[in-house]
C-alpha cells in the first residue's frame, strides 16, 4: 500500500460494503479511520478507530479526514429514495469529502455506479467515456460525484477513481447480475490498487469481474495495474430463468431502480441524442 504512512478514511464504514472493507483491509494492516451515521454493527477490527459523525457536517469531516493519505468514501444513501433524501449526504456529503481531500492532498475513491449509466439498454456496450445516463435520484447522486471528483482534478489536482460498481455479492443472484457481478475478492484486490498505483490522476473502471455477459468494456484498469481474476460465468446455470415480470427492469442496466417512479406509458430512446 504506497499510502501507509498515512491513515485511512473509510465513510459508510457500517454498511455492506463498508464492512466488507473494513475487515478486509484492516486484516491487511491498513490503518483505518472508520465513520457512519450508524453505529457499528460489528467489533471494531484491530488497529481501526470509529466515530459517528454525519457527512452534512463540514467541520466533523474536516477533522476526520486531518492526516489521511486516502478517502474511501462509501457513506451516504445507498438505495433509490427522493431527492431530498439523496440530497444532503450524496451531494453535499460528497461536496465536503473532496474539499477534504483536496486541504489534506489525498486521493478519493469514489464509488460511482451503474445506476450513473442505468438507463441505457442492456443491449448496449459501454466504455469509460460514454455520456452518463443516470436511473434516478440516487444514479443522479453518482454521476454528480463523478463530474465533482472531475473538477477537482481539473483545478486542484485531486486523484480520484472512481468505480462504476455493479453488483458487490458473495454469488449471482439472478440473470442481471451475470453482468454485473464483482466478487469480494476482485474487489478488495481494486481497492488495494487504487491506493497502490503511482499515480490515477481521474480514473474510471468499471467494477465488475470478468463476465463474459459484461455490459462494459474499456476504462483505466490497466493504468492502476488491476485485472479482474474471478467470473460471474460459471454461476450461469444455476440462475438461469432467474428474471422478473417487468418489461422496464428487463430492458435497463439499472434493473429495479428504473422502474421507481418510472411514469413514461413507453420507453426512452434508446439513443442519447438524435441525430436530427
Amino acid at each position: 500500500m504506497a499510502l501507509s504512512d498515512r491513515p485511512v478514511l473509510l465513510t459508510g464504514a457500517a454498511g455492506t460494503i463498508g464492512r466488507l472493507l473494513a475487515h478486509r483491509l484492516a486484516a491487511l494492516g491498513w490503518p483505518l479511520r472508520l465513520t457512519d451515521l450508524a453505529p457499528l454493527p460489528f467489533p471494531l477490527p484491530p488497529g481501526a478507530t470509529f466515530e459517528t459523525i454525519d457527512l452534512q457536517d463540514q467541520e466533523a469531516v474536516h477533522r476526520l479526514a486531518e492526516g489521511c493519505g486516502l478517502i474511501l468514501h462509501f457513506g451516504g444513501v445507498s438505495t433509490e429514495q427522493s431527492f431530498e433524501a439523496v440530497l444532503g449526504a450524496n451531494l453535499r456529503g460528497s461536496y465536503h469529502i473532496y474539499e477534504a481531500a483536496r486541504r489534506q492532498k489525498a486521493r478519493v475513491v469514489f464509488p460511482s455506479s451503474v445506476h450513473a449509466v442505468g438507463l441505457y439498454e442492456r443491449s448496449a456496450i459501454l466504455d469509460q467515456d460514454c455520456p452518463l445516463r443516470p436511473d434516478g435520484y440516487y444514479g443522479l447522486s453518482k454521476a454528480y460525484g463523478e463530474m465533482l471528483a472531475r473538477l477537482y482534478w481539473d483545478k486542484h489536482a485531486v486523484e480520484s477513481v472512481l468505480i462504476r460498481i455493479g453488483s458487490v455479492l458473495p454469488e449471482v443472484s439472478d440473470e442481471r447480475i451475470l453482468s454485473t457481478w464483482i466478487s469480494h475478492d476482485d474487489f478488495v484486490r481494486l481497492i488495494q490498487r487504487c491506493a497502490a498505483a503511482e499515480r490515477v490522476d481521474c480514473s474510471v473502471i468499471w467494477g465488475a469481474s470478468n463476465n463474459s455477459r459484461s455490459f462494459w468494456r474499456h476504462d483505466a484498469r490497466a493504468k492502476i495495474g488491476w485485472m479482474p481474476r474471478d467470473s460471474s460465468d460459471d454461476q450461469a446455470e444455476r440462475v438461469a430463468g432467474k428474471v422478473t415480470a417487468d418489461p422496464v427492469v428487463e430492458r435497463y442496466q439499472g434493473g429495479k431502480f428504473v422502474v421507481v417512479d418510472y411514469s413514461r406509458t413507453d420507453f426512452p430512446p434508446p439513443a442519447m441524442f438524435s441525430d436530427d
